[in-house]
This record gives structure tokens, C-alpha cells and sequence, in this order.
């Protein structure tokens, strides 16, 4: 009887300690419930909702700049089809005359090539407009402080391969020295393998390949403006294909572009070797986040190529190996891919070592 008191004491102390305790932990349990659903609900669900809204609008976004960028290539054929005509005429007419009679001497299709880079120039503003471009931060460029190291960079890095390669072709026997050298060609290549970088790299690398990389996609955007480089510089109508010139003369140019794609071998790979060198400019511009680069790869390209094909002449055919130039053959394919490499190691230690 002594001892029963004490148990129930125990026992009662110990349901008073349970009846104190479940009614907090289960306030603390409920409200911790209350606060995780409160915090999933506000949080987890409408980011998920805000980041796929965001998604959308960009991948939507990108579409339209996409849209706008082929809506300005038509717009520039037509253009260019349409006023090449009224360029042929209006310069025979001066030549006929007196006034600048040296056009007299240029065909039709070198005034559509011009009336091409006109239209591009003139609806090049309107569609920047469009597009919401602005500075050169729209395109993802940035400020090169070394652009000096950067132009003579690749300048070296496209020459020498190049050249190393075009001492092995003479070595054997697949090219030889010319007997003479035309300097005032010598001047007109020097002078195109200064501008034309420029403008070429302004516009692929820099506007087209900026706007596309809009779209959140980058190795398509290289891919396409890759493909569109390489298109433009081999659909080339011949020469002395348009004897009467109409209204029409411009569009017919255009479809004769297209008469040699017959031959499979001989699109492949001049179009691989135009598209290789288009990748590696992209990917120099992408890299460095400027176009000083990819300019100077380009600069290199032409010099030397032009430098080369007016030393030396082709003696024998040695295709698919080498073609009608030093960039058409599976060679010149295998020259560009170890720049590329070249490239590549000089932006990981010899571009860094500089900073």
C-alpha cells in the first residue's frame, strides 16, 4: 500500500508531462506543415511557371529574329535583281557617251554583285531597327583592348599553315613557279585582303551570327551562319552568262547560280572547305567576344591563298586532294582544321599568358 502511491504519482506526472507536451508539438508540427505549403506553393511552383514563361519568350523571340534575318536575305536578292538591271544600263549609257567608258568593259554580272552589296547596305538599317539593335553589346561583343594582338594573331596562324603547305604542293611537282608576276594584281589582292575581312566579318560573324545567337542555341547559330558563309561565296553564277539584258536578267543570274550542283564531289567539298573556315571564325569570334580575330584569320586566308595562286600555277590535277585553288580539296580541308587547332592553343596559353 506504501509503495502504490509513489507509482501513481509517477504515472500521473507522466501523463502530465505528455499532455503537455503533444498539444505544442503537434501547434509546432502544424504550423511547420502550414509554412512548408505555404513556402511550395508561393515559391517552387511559380518559378517553375515564370521560368517556362521565360523560355518561351525567348525561344519566341529568337524565332522572330530568325524570321527577320531570312526576310532580310530575300528582300536583299530581290532588291539587287531588280535594280542590277537599271545599273547595266545607266553605266553603258555614261560609257557611250564619254563619261567613265572603263565600265563599259564590266559585264552584267559584276553590276548584280553590286547591286547585291547595295541592297544589303541600304535594308541592312531597316532591319537592325527591326531587329532592336543598338550597340554592339546587342550582337554580344565586347571592347578588345588587345585587339592589335588579336589581328596580328590570326593573321600569322591562317598565313603560315597555308604557305607551308602551298612549299609542299610545289615539292611535289603538283605546282610550279609562274615565269612572271603581275604586281598590279599583287595590289588589288593586297587591297581585298584588307577590306573584304572587314566587311565580310562585320556582317557574318558580327551581325548575322549575333543575331541568331539571340535565339539561346549556339552551336546551330555557328551552324547556320556557317552554311549561309558557305553558300554565299560558292553559288556564283559564271561569267558571261546574261548576253541580252532585261528586267529579268537578275533572276535568271540567280537560278544559274544554282547549275552547278550537278556534281556532287565538286560541291562537297569546296562547300566543307568554305563551311570549315566559316566555323573557325565563328568559334574565334565567340571565344574572344570581338571580331579582331576572326578578321585577321580571314585577312591571313585571302593573302595568302592570292599571294600563292599568283607565284605559283597548277601543273597537275590532283582532286579530291587539291583542287582549282589551295581551298578547295580535302588538303586544304586538313590545312584549316589544324589551324583551327593552332587557334585553339594559342587562346588557351599564349593569348592567356598576355593578360
Amino acid at each position: 500500500m506504501l509503495a502504490d502511491p509513489p507509482a501513481m504519482d509517477d504515472r500521473s506526472r507522466s501523463s502530465q508531462g505528455r499532455q503537455q507536451f503533444s498539444p505544442g508539438t503537434a501547434m509546432r508540427r502544424r504550423t511547420s506543415s502550414r509554412a512548408l505549403c505555404v513556402f511550395c506553393h508561393l515559391d517552387f511552383c511559380p518559378s517553375t511557371c515564370v521560368d517556362s514563361a521565360s523560355r518561351w519568350n525567348l525561344t519566341l523571340a529568337g524565332l522572330k529574329d530568325v524570321a527577320k534575318l531570312a526576310a532580310y536575305f530575300i528582300a536583299t536578292l530581290l532588291v539587287g535583281a531588280l535594280v542590277a538591271p537599271t545599273l547595266f544600263w545607266s553605266a553603258q549609257s555614261l560609257a557611250a557617251h564619254g563619261v567613265f567608258s572603263f565600265l563599259a568593259r564590266n559585264d552584267f554580272e559584276t553590276f548584280f554583285h553590286r547591286a547585291l552589296l547595295v541592297a544589303a547596305v541600304l535594308l541592312l538599317w531597316p532591319f537592325l531597327r527591326v531587329s532592336q539593335v543598338r550597340r554592339m553589346t546587342d550582337l554580344g561583343l565586347a571592347p578588345n583592348p588587345r585587339w592589335d594582338r588579336d589581328l596580328f594573331a590570326g593573321a600569322v596562324i591562317s598565313v603560315v599553315p597555308l604557305l607551308c603547305c602551298g612549299a609542299l604542293l610545289i615539292a611535289f611537282h603538283i605546282y610550279s613557279f609562274r615565269h612572271s608576276f603581275a604586281w598590279s594584281r599583287f595590289g588589288k589582292m593586297l587591297v581585298a585582303s584588307i577590306t573584304v575581312p572587314f566587311i565580310e566579318e562585320a556582317f557574318f560573324r558580327g551581325i548575322v551570327l549575333g543575331v541568331l545567337l539571340r535565339t539561346g542555341r549556339k552551336y546551330i547559330a555557328i551552324f547556320a551562319v556557317s552554311v549561309i558563309f558557305a553558300a554565299v561565296h560558292f553559288l556564283k553564277a559564271p561569267e558571261r552568262t546574261s548576253q541580252i539584258v532585261t528586267w529579268t536578267s537578275g533572276f535568271s543570274l540567280i537560278a544559274h547560280a544554282f547549275e552547278g550542283i550537278g556534281d556532287p564531289m565538286m560541291v562537297a567539298l569546296p562547300l566543307a572547305t568554305l563551311f570549315c573556315i566559316g566555323w573557325i571564325l565563328a568559334d574565334a569570334r565567340l571565344l574572344t567576344l570581338s571580331l579582331w580575330l576572326s578578321i585577321g584569320l580571314h585577312a591571313g586566308w585571302i593573302f595568302s591563298s592570292g599571294t600563292f595562286s599568283r607565284l605559283a600555277r597548277q601543273q597537275t590535277l590532283a582532286f579530291p586532294w587539291i583542287g582549282k585553288s589551295m581551298l578547295v580539296g580535302i588538303i586544304p580541308l586538313g590545312v584549316a582544321a589544324f589551324t583551327w587547332v593552332i587557334m585553339r592553343i594559342w587562346l588557351k596559353y599564349g593569348r592567356a599568358s598576355q593578360v
